[in-house]
């Protein structure tokens, strides 16, 4: 699924959302909504070297092949969020979210070890990686009724990531979509009784599976990133 039709597809199921709450519940236009602009800096190097326990997953390779960690590169963010707070429990709230990042894999030394054969290190070019992150439902938790307010979410994430290798030998894109876990938590700070500015700390978790491409090679790797971001809110 490309970015676009994702985006599509998210701002669809948004306002589904509302209108099936305004048919069962008359009192949700009593509740609090807010949808939110969000945009920073991922920093993968807070959480690990960002891709880990890589295996590589290709035929020209005896299986159980694998490469050192992968380091990323920091990383703008940008995004959106959609969220509603319960009227008889305004501590606990639903949110879904995107956003998206562009980590590239940095040029590096790097270690390839092949069962019952040994190790080889050298230095492999840059790749670039690309990964649009769907949360579709975080529960929310925070504390009301001042304008000064903490707050954590979480929830799972669908995230999907494209990499295009440009190593000699190796070149080709490939994509992997997968299930893993979205978490943040915040300060949100109500300017005046519609409209927020928030900072947070973002935490992502997934395992992707890219398949061979045409040059036939493929690997596994475990994502972590870690993310500083800022955003603009209206409550209504």
């Amino acid at each position: 699924m490309n970015t676009a039709r994702t985006i599509r597809v998210f701002l669809a199921a948004s306002l589904v959302t509302v209108m099936i709450q305004a048919a069962l519940s008359p009192s949700v236009l009593q509740a609090e909504w807010y949808i939110s602009g969000q945009f920073g800096v991922a920093l993968p190097s807070i959480a690990g070297k960002g891709l880990s326990n890589v295996d590589i997953n290709s035929s020209g390779f005896p299986s159980g092949t694998t490469m050192s960690d992968r380091a990323l590169a920091t990383s703008g963010l940008y995004g959106a969020k959609l969220g509603y707070f319960f009227p008889r429990a305004k501590w606990l709230g639903l949110q879904t979210e995107v956003f998206n990042t562009t980590p590239h894999i940095k040029q590096q030394s790097t270690t390839i070890t092949v069962p019952s054969t040994g190790s080889a290190t050298g230095v492999l070019s840059g790749d670039h990686l690309r990964v649009f992150t769907w949360a579709p439902l975080n529960l929310v938790l925070r504390y009301p009724n001042t304008r000064l307010q903490p707050y954590v979410a979480f929830g799972p994430g669908l995230f999907f990531a494209t990499v295009h290798t440009t190593q000699a030998g190796f070149e080709g894109s490939q994509s992997s979509t997968k299930l893993g876990f979205n978490a943040e938590a915040g300060l949100q700070y109500y300017i005046t009784r519609r409209v927020t500015v928030f900072g947070e700390g973002k935490y992502n978790l997934a395992r992707f599976k890219f398949a061979e491409n045409d040059t036939q090679f493929g690997f596994n790797a475990t994502y972590k990133m870690f993310a500083v971001v800022v955003g603009l809110g209206y409550h209504f």
